[in-house]
């Protein structure tokens, strides 16, 4: 059997969507959802600007980053790169180097089940990232398998190629592309009912009358 399994990269998602969706916050859809959210125990390496994009998966097993090299040139402007570890919680696959070619490719962020390494030059090199704390123990090249652009498992949810996927301080959400364009009004509306709701509570109504005034969308 083949150690690796390859597939071309994904459709980029809709410029728009994602523009509509980098304006959300994924608590929002935690009103509207019970999937597609990554544990809580992925958390944003320090201050972060929310960010929207493509996802483009790749699953890593335990010490090995060989397919990480391979997927660093195929990435595109504004991809999110989701990085399955394979229950792996020991070896970090994402350092200061690796951070730093990310961020030349223009990807707008990567998410890891699993730690990373190189925090401070992680952090001077702008790179958002989503992990699960730190390891000064490192992946390398050893030529034990993986996937590229199958689905994988992150934070305890399904991401496939081409899911769009939503990074904040609260965590991270992924969407389907065809359930995208319902999903981000619902979220939308639901936004804007709370920023009436916000606002009658910020001037001195209650918020029970507030609610029972504009009832949940």
């Amino acid at each position: 059997m083949d150690r690796y399994d390859i597939h071309p990269m994904p459709k980029p998602a809709s410029p728009d969507l994602l523009a509509r969706l980098s304006r959300l916050h994924s608590s929002t859809f935690g009103h509207t959802h019970l999937w597609g959210f990554c544990r809580r125990d992925i958390r944003p390496l320090g201050d972060c600007t929310p960010v929207a994009g493509t996802a483009v998966t790749l699953a890593l097993p335990g010490p090995d980053s060989s397919l990480l090299h391979r997927v660093l040139a195929e990435l595109r402007l504004g991809d999110i790169l989701m990085i399955d570890r394979l229950h792996d919680d020991l070896y970090a696959c994402v350092g200061g180097i690796v951070a730093l070619a990310l961020k030349q490719k223009g990807v707008a962020a990567v998410v890891v089940d699993g730690p990373v390494t190189d925090l401070s030059e992680i952090a001077s090199i702008g790179l958002p990232v989503w992990c699960r704390g730190a390891s000064p123990l490192t992946t390398r090249r050893l030529d034990l398998g993986g996937r590229i652009n199958a689905p994988v498992g992150v934070g305890g949810t399904v991401v496939h190629p081409g899911d769009l996927v939503l990074c904040d301080a609260d965590g991270v959400f992924v969407l389907p592309p065809d359930e995208a364009e319902a999903a981000i009004l619902q979220a939308e509306a639901r936004e804007a009912w709370e920023f009436r709701i916000v606002a009658e509570v910020a001037t001195g109504h209650d918020l029970a009358d507030a609610l029972k005034a504009y009832p949940p969308r």
